[in-house]
C-alpha cells in the first residue's frame, strides 16, 4: 500500500519552535529571542535551581536556618503517639491489640495510626494477658520503667 504526500491527513498539531536552529526554524536566526549577551542567552544559561554566582553554595547555606544542638534533627522526625500501658485496661483477657482496635476503641485518631508511630509507654501494670501487635519501642518502656 503506497501513499503520496496529497494523500496523507492533515495534522492540526503545530510542532513546538526550536531555538537556536538557523533562520528556518520559526524563531529567527541571530540571537533566537534570548537577547544579545549575558548567562541565560547561552545554553544551559539558568537552568541550575540552587546557582546563585558562584562556585560553591555559600549562599544557599547561610539562608537556611541553624539548627544546634543535640536534638537539631528532631524536628525533621515524625512524632509518635504515646499510649499508656493502663489504656490498655479497656481490652478484654486475651485480646489482640492493633492498630484497627485503638481506632475503634477511640486511643487514636484514624490519622495518627496512618502518619504516625504507636510506642507504648509503661506506667502501671496490669493484670490481663494482651497480645499487642503495633510498632511498639523497648527503649521507651524501659526508660519510663527506671524513672519509678
Amino acid at each position: 500500500m503506497s501513499f503520496a504526500l496529497h494523500q496523507l491527513p492533515k495534522t492540526t498539531v503545530k510542532s513546538k519552535k526550536r531555538v537556536g536552529r538557523g533562520y528556518g526554524s520559526g524563531k529567527g536566526g541571530h540571537t533566537t529571542g534570548r537577547g544579545q549577551k549575558g548567562q541565560n542567552s547561552r545554553s544551559g544559561g539558568s537552568g541550575k535551581v540552587f546557582f546563585e554566582g558562584t562556585k560553591s553554595n555559600k549562599d544557599f547555606f547561610r539562608k537556611t536556618p541553624m539548627l544546634r544542638g543535640k536534638s537539631k534533627l528532631k524536628s525533621h522526625a515524625k512524632a509518635s503517639v504515646l499510649l499508656k500501658l493502663s489504656q490498655l485496661d479497656i481490652f478484654k483477657e486475651g485480646d489482640t491489640v492493633t492498630l484497627k482496635n485503638l481506632v475503634e476503641k477511640k486511643l487514636i485518631s484514624e490519622r495518627e495510626s496512618q502518619s504516625k508511630q504507636i510506642k507504648v509507654v509503661f506506667d502501671k501494670s496490669i493484670n490481663k494477658q494482651l497480645t499487642i501487635e503495633i510498632p511498639a519501642s523497648a527503649r521507651v518502656l524501659s526508660e519510663v520503667a527506671s524513672k519509678k
